[in-house]
């Protein structure tokens, strides 16, 4: 449970339900509560809104061996890093894709130590020996910046995976314009995961 908090950018409550395996909501907050009395967890309500946030205290940090460096939360991520964990439950659920087969963008970054820090996915998979990947795209920073991860991509992964909300037409537009040099391409919209990860009984 805590090497699996550790490796996502931020996690609430109802993704460490899922990801952890529990029955209900209510098991799993007395097992975060046991932790956050035992000082191996902090939970931090960060914006306005938005549940509170667990991290791995020092304390935990120390017990699993993962690096003693505190993350630091972008607020303005927060929306695409609650849409990651979002996507990946929808996918060990949907798609039978075990946990153990997930490696996050923070696992890519942290193989990476000291070393040019370059562009990946918010994680990977494995299916069939073949490595898959999910972005999640939810506003366009950059088309450059875009086509340079779409063409990377391409050559990295048989299958390119990109979650976007389909209500800022243009992401969408690119990404279908693009698909027609790299063929890899998969689109998902972010409300399609949603919906089913909201009313899959296992994740309530």
């Amino acid at each position: 449970m805590l090497r699996e908090i550790d490796r996502w950018r931020i996690i609430l409550g109802k993704h460490i339900r899922a990801l952890a395996g529990f029955s209900g909501q209510r098991a799993c907050d007395r097992r975060l509560q046991s932790l956050l009395k035992a000082h191996l967890l902090k939970r931090n309500k960060i914006i306005y809104g938005v549940p509170s946030v667990y991290r791995l205290a020092y304390k935990a940090k120390m017990l699993i061996g993962a690096n003693k460096r505190q993350d630091k939360i972008r607020l303005d991520n927060v929306a695409h890093d609650i849409a990651v964990l979002d996507t990946a439950i929808y996918f060990t659920k949907r798609f039978n894709i075990p946990l153990k087969d997930i490696v996050t963008e923070k696992q890519l970054h942290s193989n990476d130590g000291f070393s040019t820090r370059t562009h990946y996915p918010d994680f990977i998979f494995t299916k069939d020996k073949q490595r898959y990947c999910v972005e999640v795209e939810l506003s366009l920073k950059s088309r450059d910046r875009l086509e340079k991860n779409i063409k990377t991509n391409f050559q990295k992964y048989k299958l390119q995976i990109w979650v976007i909300n389909s209500d800022f037409s243009k992401v969408s537009r690119l990404l279908r314009g693009y698909g027609k040099q790299y063929t890899n391409i998969k689109i998902i919209d972010i409300k399609e995961i949603q919906k089913y990860v909201k009313y899959d009984n296992e994740y309530k």
